[in-house]
């Protein structure tokens, strides 16, 4: 756990709103991610399972939750399973969970390493109805490798066919897209980790830097901080910047060129996600400054938009009409094109330039769990993304804050981050005669 610890009782609460959503009779379980090989003998560094996590503060393989809020034994209504340790484990792999610092990280009392698992999990299950079962739901998901919540339940199943079974993912994203003020704090760490590497980056970039130099300055930062990256970073420069996903980080920054930085930290498994343009000799020009601008607009606009009862869908259309908007007063659309109907929204002229989404929920998972399909509600953290990219003339400029959403209005959870183009100038200006 690279982290500081966090209060158990926030895992407490998660599992107690967890709880409240299970009809009478239900066993719920949810079980670590698995660790994933690479070649020979080696293994990734295990991700820890969000849903796991967001329950228990476990990042530990091989655990298994097991909730029964109606169980006759109170001892069984909520258990947790550790792989259990020994001398030669933690010669070769160091410290396990003990029972007791599980007892303190998760605030479960019954404890049980995961051998006891079949024969106690069996005696439940002779007393429970309804078996809550996790997998990832998420839209965008590909799931192409099969994962231990799979195995599980085909296990679970061909043991027990005649229960009722039930799909634990609604659940537990309805618990998970309102953020606790505990969670929230976490976030605005993972924000403030990400201001330090954009700051020390900003101080950094000139004309001759490679897109691998400044992804070790982020790398330097956030480590030193604690975290990690929140996902692969994306350092684009130049027309690289038009390629949405672009990772090769490789390139040499030119001058005259904009530099596009989607990166941002990962902090105790909460994640910001962050994008900012700068130009890589520190000065915009005035056809880089009117894009960027245009964006700047529209992620004005797209946070405005943020409140309780707003429609995702909503908000993407009005995004898409404002940036419609500004391609017709940059010279790249018609002002007939903001008039074109089409049944499909793909074909819209402004998506040539604005081809995805404004944003997306944020927490455990950087496209975090949510229904998007709901109405925005009070305690949601989303980004908001909005991007122009004009390939012909190889610029790209991509904006992008975490914004908290509450009753009184949108709360900027990078709002201490530079922005303005001024502000990204005079911070390139501020360059240290030497970094430590």
């Amino acid at each position: 756990m690279r982290h500081e610890s966090i209060d158990p009782q926030l895992f407490v609460g998660n599992r107690r709103r967890l709880a409240r959503l299970l009809p009478p009779g239900s066993i719920a379980v949810v079980n670590a991610n698995d660790l994933l090989p690479t070649n020979a003998d080696a293994t990734l560094r295990i991700v820890p399972n969000s849903d796991l996590f967001h329950l228990t503060g476990v990042e530990q393989e091989e655990s298994i939750l097991v909730l029964f809020p109606d169980a006759d034994d109170e001892r069984h209504r909520e258990i947790l399973f550790l792989r259990e340790t020994s001398e030669l484990i933690s010669i070769w792999e160091g410290k396990k969970l003990t029972r007791e610092v599980a007892r303190e990280v998760t605030g479960i009392r019954n404890v049980q390493w995961v051998s006891e698992f079949p024969k106690l999990f069996h005696r439940l299950m002779c007393e429970a109805e309804h078996v809550w079962l996790d997998s990832n739901e998420h839209k965008r998901a590909e799931i192409v490798v099969e994962t231990r919540e799979a195995r599980f339940v085909h296990w679970v199943k061909e043991r027990y066919p005649l229960h009722h079974y039930h799909r634990l993912a609604r659940l537990l994203h309805r618990v998970r897209v309102t953020k606790q003020a505990a969670e929230i704090q976490l976030l605005q760490q993972a924000c403030d980790v990400t201001q330090a590497g954009f700051e020390r980056v900003a101080r950094f970039v000139q004309p001759g830097v490679s897109e691998h130099e400044i992804e070790a300055e982020f790398a330097h930062e956030f480590i030193r901080r604690r975290s990690t990256f929140a996902y692969n970073p994306i350092i684009a420069s130049g027309p690289n910047a038009c390629v949405l996903h672009y990772v090769e980080n490789d390139q040499p920054c030119r001058d005259g060129d904009l530099l596009l930085l989607d990166v941002a930290a990962c902090h105790a498994n909460y994640n910001a996600d962050l994008t900012r343009t700068l130009p890589v000799n520190g000065h915009f020009t005035r056809r880089q400054r009117q894009v960027y601008e245009a964006v700047l607009r529209a992620l004005r606009a797209g946070i405005a938009g943020l409140k309780p009862g707003v429609k995702w869908k909503h908000w993407q259309e009005a995004a898409e009409e404002l940036l419609a908007r500004e391609c017709v007063d940059l010279g790249l659309l018609k002002a007939t094109d903001l008039h074109k109907a089409s049944d499909d929204p793909t074909k819209r002229p402004v998506k040539k330039y604005f081809m995805h989404g404004l944003g997306h929920p944020l927490g455990l998972d950087v496209h975090d769990v949510g229904f998007t399909t709901e109405p925005f509600a009070a305690g949601w953290v989303m980004t908001v993304e909005p991007g122009l990219y004009i390939r012909e003339e190889g610029i790209g400029v991509r904006l992008e804050n975490d914004i908290l959403i509450t009753d009184k209005g949108p709360v900027d959870l990078m709002a201490n981050i530079a922005l303005e183009p001024g502000e990204i100038e005079a911070l390139m200006a501020s360059r240290p005669v030497a970094q430590t």
